[in-house]
């Protein structure tokens, strides 16, 4: 009797959703918009004459609970500048196949230069695609930025810098509401780096130019 009565119970969860909306999400055509502060790909963020704001303290590495971070510190010079100060981040990777997206990372970054977006499209047919290095992080060149290395364009010292972002951010200013996949922003070309998403944007314009056709 009670094998009877769990069998209609289980139909009855069955027919009662006969009768309510269908809710379907037409992905990837039409991705679902995420939350405003949603937690996705990592971003280095620039300066507004485009140094970089990562100085290679390795902080973020640090302080990442799952080891996802690795981080190579280099020295500026007077003709190889990337970034204003002594240091910068001559390597920088992410492993995403290891990254939990809790932004420990960001708390812990002492420049924001590290900032997280909406960009969620991370799946990979090889997990060596995880691994994101420096130049599929960084910040895209806006308007008005000037590609590294270059001099300090915003003063005679680091100091101009952090004292001037205060109202003038650079690509900081929210970037946690900002995904910068392809498409959204113009994106930086180098030879040999795939950007992430970029695969999956070029296959949803092809979808979507056949199924105007």
């Amino acid at each position: 009797m009670g094998a009877i009565t769990g069998t209609f119970k289980g139909f009855g969860v069955t027919f009662s959703h006969m009768f309510k909306k269908v809710v379907t999400t037409d992905y990837p055509f039409k991705p679902p918009v995420s939350a405003p502060r949603y937690h996705g790909r990592h971003i280095l963020n620039r300066h507004p004459d485009g140094l970089e704001k990562c100085i290679g303290c390795e902080l973020c590495a640090w302080a990442c609970p799952a080891d996802a971070i690795y981080v190579e510190g280099g020295d500026n010079t007077e003709e190889q500048r990337f970034s204003p100060g002594e240091r910068y981040a001559s390597v920088y990777q992410i492993n995403y196949a290891r990254c939990i997206f809790c932004g420990l990372c960001i708390e812990a970054c002492p420049t924001r230069s590290l900032t997280m977006s909406n960009e969620y499209e991370l799946a990979r047919d090889n997990r060596q695609d995880l691994i994101f290095t420096k130049e599929q992080l960084l910040a895209p060149l806006l308007p008005g930025m000037e590609q590294p290395p270059h001099p300090m364009r915003l003063g005679d010292s680091e100091k101009d810098y952090y004292v001037g972002g205060l109202t003038n951010p650079g690509t900081s200013a929210g970037a946690e509401h900002s995904p910068m996949g392809p498409g959204r922003y113009q994106v930086e070309e180098h030879p040999g780096v795939t950007f992430p998403g970029a695969e999956q944007a070029a296959q949803r314009a092809e979808a979507g130019k056949g199924a105007g056709a």
